[in-house]
């Protein structure tokens, strides 16, 4: 081939990097406008973990003795060691366990919202047991 015919050296992976380039300037984007994105189920635990346990640990109520506040700390640190290794060895499952009680959250709203668009229409339905041949009172 000719010079002239032939074609710029082209990087196989510039587009990838394009790609990925964007991605992170979205990202950044978004971390700025909405803050840091939540970590994994597991992360939010320890965090939760690490917050009951400060706020638990800063409590210095003059009725609790020193003795009291040492049983308060010494149950924080039982706890903390207890919680620690379950989630080094199974942060998938705290993933799983957050999925599945969004599903059970988003099943329940649907049942919930199902019943309250029947009482808003005030359709009763003949199995329904609240729904019973009362006699209607005025109250006028």
């Amino acid at each position: 081939m000719s010079d002239a015919t032939e074609r710029p050296a082209v990087d196989a992976d510039a587009w990838a990097e394009a790609c990925a380039e964007d991605l992170e300037a979205e990202k950044a984007r978004r971390r700025e406008h909405h803050g840091p994105q939540p970590g994994s189920a597991a992360e939010e635990l320890r965090k939760l973990v690490d917050a009951v346990a400060g706020k638990l640990s800063s409590l210095q109520n003059p009725l609790f003795g020193m003795a009291a506040q040492g049983a308060v700390q010494q149950l924080i640190t039982q706890a903390k060691q207890a919680v620690e290794p379950v989630i080094e060895r199974n942060p998938e499952v705290f993933d799983h366990l957050a999925a599945a009680g969004n599903e059970l959250l988003a099943a329940y709203r649907s049942a919930v919202e199902g019943q309250e668009s029947r009482w808003t229409r005030g359709d009763k339905r003949d199995d329904d047991p609240g729904a019973g041949s009362g006699e209607k009172i005025d109250l006028d």
